[in-house]
């Protein structure tokens, strides 16, 4: 059985409120995201669910875990992004309860208002049977280690509710070195921007206040890995000190350690054997899970890829859709 856990969804009520918010702004990266939305035959793969399940069929997909395509509902204003989630949510988990074999989903939520956002996540996980919450990494320049957020991982625990860390464009304050030479989209910037929350989430003592707190990060874990041991050396070391940096947090563990208990990493876009050996010994294959990205990736491609990737029979089933089952609770219907 192969599950996709990182698939983008909209509904044209999003796309056109979202494309006009975009052209009234010119703000360069909700501007890139425009013009990638309004690619020919974008709208029907982002909305058509006959268009999406029949290009399954084709590649052997047997599920899509859906979830609203970055960057969400987050550019809005509190009252817009919060309506428009709702919204969302509910269409899609209508389109859920018609494919329940072959779709699930992710839902959003406006972390711009957090109390808001923690009772949706109640009705999402609960009235509307949804799988987990997709939030596309900062919401307006702010990162969810902020306390103000906390209420949000407060639901997400007590409604088992995975948190899938969706990349974005870098915020106002960060994408300017990234947009000369474009990098400020998928070749770079949105990887950039995705770890840097990460880490941030860690070294704010998230985990230490939420143990049981699960985040997914797609691109097999946003290079995060290779930056592990690193990431404890000097973190072991600053500390140590008695003059350690400003706002450097005392943590229950190694970061690295956070990392391996909190998080899960996705294929998504990343169909290359040496990245999934490394990821795997660093993480463990009971931590990786594939995905396509679609519809910005192949799923040719990335489908073919996983078939035939060098891991264990048992290793190959958790990662092509064993890990998804147990972590997002999709249960058959």
């Amino acid at each position: 059985m192969i599950i996709a856990t990182e698939e983008a969804f909209a509904t044209s009520e999003f796309l056109d409120t979202y494309l006009d918010f975009a052209a009234a702004r010119q703000n360069e990266g909700m501007l890139f995201a425009a013009s990638v939305l309004s690619r020919p035959g974008m709208r029907d793969r982002l909305t058509d669910i006959d268009v999406r399940l029949a290009e399954m069929d084709a590649h052997g997909t047997d599920m899509h875990l859906m979830s609203l395509t970055s960057p969400g509902v987050q550019v809005f204003d509190p009252d817009l992004g919060t309506a428009l989630a709702i919204r969302v949510n509910n269409e899609m988990a209508a389109l859920i309860r018609q494919h329940p074999n072959r779709l699930a989903g992710l839902a959003a939520i406006a972390p711009q208002d957090p109390r808001r956002a923690a009772a949706e996540i109640e009705r999402a996980m609960g009235d509307l049977g949804f799988n987990g919450i997709i939030i596309n990494s900062h919401t307006q320049g702010e990162f969810l280690d902020d306390r103000k957020f906390w209420p949000i991982f407060d639901a997400a625990v007590k409604h088992r509710a995975p948190i899938y860390l969706h990349p974005t464009f870098p915020p106002d304050t960060m994408i300017e070195p990234y947009v000369r030479y474009g990098l400020n989209g998928a070749i770079w910037g949105f990887g950039a921007e995705t770890s840097l929350h990460a880490v941030r989430l860690v070294m704010s003592g998230v985990f230490d206040r939420y143990p049981e707190l699960q985040i997914v990060l797609g691109h097999m874990g946003e290079a995060l890995p290779y930056w592990f041991l690193r990431l404890d050396l000097q973190y072991q070391k600053q500390i140590a000190r008695q003059q350690h940096p400003p706002g450097m947090v005392k943590l229950n563990r190694m970061p690295s350690d956070y990392f391996r208990s909190n998080f899960h990493f996705t294929t998504s876009g990343m169909y290359w054997n040496d990245l999934l050996e490394f990821a795997i010994k660093t993480m463990g294959a009971e931590r990786i899970m594939f995905s396509i990205d679609y519809p910005y990736e192949p799923s040719t491609r990335s489908t073919e890829w996983i078939k035939q990737i060098p891991v264990s029979p048992q290793d190959k089933d958790r990662i092509m859709s064993g890990n998804a089952i147990k972590l997002f609770q999709i249960r058959s219907r």
